[in-house]
Parts: structure tokens; C-alpha cells; sequence
């Protein structure tokens, strides 16, 4: 049984309500005090396996610059233990099914090397201002698919119910824009893969230093995402623009996509929900994509509380470009060797799919870092209720910035007993944080260019 945090009488009848009243100023009045800056629970836990949080990475390690790859601030750290099949019964409790599921189903080469526990995640003090600024004056919109009152910050760092939890997830710091290139794999059952390159390129209108609620409502773009596939040959020029609105109510998600074959920029409605992911061999949908995107409206969310799991963190020897993609990727998941699991708290955000909507996922578990409100396990079920996939987002800090977030994803199909890894850049070079980007960057004439050059 996991242990979630237990939740008053009157806490609970807010966690069923779809939308719940604003937290009062006296609430909001803990963030920096007993609690983070972004609501997380600032003490230890009750044994200090989860250590306090003491305002994460603060300062790059020396011999760092900006365009590296991440330098591991912990190489010196050592494997506590290690979980696999012989003794996972006895961490059941701090696992989640999904996870479980990996060990049932790779009994000889899945485990866990759990290392010490690091509260890492940092973000610019503007990001803190913001969130204890709008924590009393977020809203949902109607039906919970749109926000408004909030730009910048976490708007519920104290959530109240699932949807709150979730457009956390969906509007959490990561930096105003970002260049990245790399790509994903989709290993056969013989661990035979190809890498399929993309060219990314994203401006996070919603954390722009000078963004407010007013010009976000008026605008209504939360980030503009434009993607160009680089390799294979054949799949080379293809590409996709993205604007992510905020009332997705007022203004669904817009979206085109550029085909080679035709040269033509075309609107694609269908880029969400559980359309595939691109070049994914079916083994994601759209809005898998960053562990969760797009509009909410199909689920009804619960937010069932707060419990302590493992979950991959700090994971700078996963993102080395010493590890070659050859080392990392194999039949069945990657290599257990390069990846860092700790003890951390997490929130527990079940969604159930709504009567007379569609979905390939009847219902989607996710287990969100209290640090940083990044999703880092989804356990994913059919329509029967059955375990159909398994998420995982190993993150780390990007001290540049700084902030937190992915730096691999990895989907695992537990039927076909393949995984698709997203975020492949070990063989190419970093994130570009200081990007200089533009509205204009982002239009179909732009989209044409990205696919034609």
C-alpha cells in the first residue's frame, strides 16, 4: 500500500470540488517560510533520508561553461543500494505499479542504483517574486483548460485540486527560450534502433521577466515550439510549429506541420491528445510529449496526496557526452548503469477519462517532484484499467539558468515490450539557453524555411 499524505476532512471536499477557492494570503505567507518557494515541504523527512531543501544548486561547478554538457556536481557519489527482482518487495511502498512493472517484466537486467538524495532544484528569484505574487490571484477558467490572474511564477504552489497540479506541471519555469538539438530512439526487441534528429526551438511566452497576466489573457500564448527533423534522409525536412494558447478554452492549441513531399505548410488540428508522437513507431502520443501537454479537458483530475518515491534525479552521468548512445540504449530500457534514482516527494495527480470522450488512456497516474513540479513517473492504463505504459523523466538542474528539468524521456510500451527515449544528446551538442528568439521565428512562413533549408 503507498502511504500518500493524509489530507483533513475539509482539505479533501476541496481536492473533489472542480474548481477550488483561491489559497488566502495567510496560506501563501508560508512560501519561503516552512515552505519552498514554490509550495514544496521545506523540512526533512521523518528519518532525513529526504533531506531539507536549502535552496538547491545555487552555483555551476568549476571548470563549467555554458554550452557544455552539465559537469556532474555529484561524481563522487556512491550507489547507496540496489533494487532489482530479488529484493523489490521490500521497496514496493516507494515505487510506483509502472515501475514495478519493469522488474516483472526484465527480471534479469532491470534495477534501481538508489545514490543519496539531493534537493537540487533552484530557480531565478524573479520566478519565487512571481509565484508568491499570483499564488492568491491564479484562477482556472470554466472547466479548468485555461488559467488566468497569472504569468511567471507556479500559479498554485499550494494546489487544491488536480487541475491546479497539473498546470503546474504544464506552466514550470524551464528558462524563456531554448535551442536544442539531439533525438529519440525506439529499440526492437533485439535492441536494434535508429536515431531520428530534430532541431527544436521553444519561447516560453509565460515566463518572459516582463510577461503579465494582462498581455498572457490578451495574447493568450503560454510558448510558441517549432521542430525540424534533421536524420534520417528520409524523414529529413519534415517539421512542426506549435502555439500553445492559455484559455484553451477561448482558442484550442494551433498547429501546422511542413511536408517534404508536398512542400506545402498545412494546419494540423490533430497534433494532441493521443495522435501519435512524431517518427514514434506508436509508442507515445502527442500529449505523452514532456510527460503531459495540451489541454486537460478530456480527464477528470483528482489530487490524492503527497508520497515519498523513487524517482531519477540529478542525472548528469545519463547526460554525459562521454556515454555514447551505443552504451545507453539497449532491448528492453535503457541501461540501468548510468541512471541515478533518489528518495524524493512527490504529489499523486490521478486522471480518469470523462464519460463520452475519447482516449487510448482510460486513466493516467502522475507522480509530480514537490521541488519543481516536473512529472517525473506517469503510469499510463487502457481502457480496461490495465497498466499499458510507463513514463520516466530523469532530470537535473541546469545550473545556467537555472533550472530544472528533463535531459532524457524515456516511454516505455509495456505490451510490445519496446520503450521509445526522447531527449537523445550525448552525441550532440547542449541546450542553448540564450537563445535570442522571436515572434517571427515562430509563423508558417517560418515553419517552410525550417523544413526547405
Amino acid at each position: 500500500m503507498k502511504k500518500l499524505t493524509l489530507l483533513t476532512s475539509a482539505m479533501a471536499l476541496v481536492l473533489s470540488c472542480s474548481v477550488a477557492a483561491k489559497v488566502t494570503q495567510e496560506q501563501a505567507n508560508r512560501l519561503g517560510n516552512d515552505l519552498t518557494p514554490l509550495g514544496a515541504e521545506k523540512a526533512a523527512n521523518a528519518d532525513g533520508s529526504i533531506p531539507a531543501w536549502t535552496g538547491g544548486i545555487t552555483a555551476a561547478p568549476a571548470g563549467y561553461t555554458p554550452g557544455m554538457h552539465h559537469l556532474n556536481p555529484f561524481a563522487d557519489d556512491k550507489v547507496l543500494f540496489t533494487i532489482d527482482k530479488s529484493n523489490v518487495e521490500q521497496y514496493k511502498s516507494l515505487l510506483s505499479p509502472g515501475q514495478i512493472s519493469l522488474f516483472e517484466l526484465y527480471p534479469d537486467t532491470f534495477k534501481m542504483n538508489v545514490y543519496q538524495t539531493r534537493r537540487t532544484a533552484s530557480y531565478p528569484q524573479y520566478v519565487y517574486d512571481a509565484t508568491k505574487n499570483i499564488a492568491t490571484q491564479a484562477e482556472l477558467v470554466e472547466g479548468g483548460n485555461g488559467i488566468v490572474n497569472a504569468a511567471i511564477g507556479v500559479p498554485f504552489p499550494i494546489p487544491q485540486n488536480g487541475l491546479e497540479a497539473i498546470w503546474n506541471h504544464l506552466l514550470r519555469y524551464r528558462g524563456v527560450a531554448a535551442s536544442r538539438n539531439g533525438g529519440q530512439a525506439a529499440p526492437t526487441a533485439t535492441g536494434a534502433y535508429t536515431v531520428i534528429g530534430f532541431d527544436e526551438q521553444i519561447m516560453f511566452k509565460y515566463s518572459e521577466p516582463n510577461a503579465t497576466a494582462e498581455a498572457l489573457t490578451a495574447e493568450n500564448i503560454l510558448f510558441r515550439f517549432k521542430q525540424g527533423v534533421t536524420s534520417p534522409a528520409r524523414l529529413a525536412g519534415t517539421a512542426l510549429l506549435v502555439h500553445e494558447t492559455m484559455d484553451q478554452v477561448k482558442t484550442p492549441r494551433q498547429a501546422w506541420t511542413y511536408n517534404t513531399g508536398q512542400r506545402r505548410v498545412r494546419r494540423a488540428p490533430n497534433v494532441a491528445y493521443d495522435a501519435p508522437g512524431t517518427a514514434s513507431d506508436g509508442l507515445r502520443t502527442t500529449d505523452d510529449f514532456d510527460m503531459f501537454n495540451g489541454s486537460p479537458d478530456r480527464y477528470n483530475w483528482q489530487l490524492k496526496g503527497k508520497q515519498e518515491m523513487y524517482i531519477a534525479y540529478n542525472d548528469y552521468k545519463l547526460h554525459s557526452n562521454d556515454v555514447k548512445y551505443a552504451d545507453l540504449l539497449q532491448a528492453g530500457h535503457i541501461n540501468p548503469d548510468y541512471v541515478r534514482w533518489e528518495k524524493h516527494r512527490v504529489w499523486v495527480v490521478e486522471a480518469t477519462l470523462k464519460d463520452g470522450t475519447r482516449h487510448v488512456y482510460g486513466k493516467r497516474v502522475f507522480y509530480i517532484d514537490e521541488d519543481s513540479w516536473q512529472i517525473h513517473v506517469a503510469d499510463l492504463y487502457d481502457n480496461r484499467m490495465e497498466l499499458y505504459r510507463v513514463a520516466f523523466a530523469h532530470g537535473l538542474n541546469y545550473y545556467e539558468v537555472p533550472t530544472h528539468w528533463s535531459t532524457l524521456e524515456v516511454y516505455h510500451d509495456l505490451n510490445s515490450r519496446r520503450y521509445i527515449a526522447i531527449g537523445l544528446d550525448n552525441e550532440d551538442k547542449m541546450y542553448d539557453f540564450s537563445v535570442q528568439l522571436s515572434d517571427a521565428d515562430f509563423t508558417p512562413a517560418a515553419l517552410r524555411r525550417e523544413g526547405t533549408r
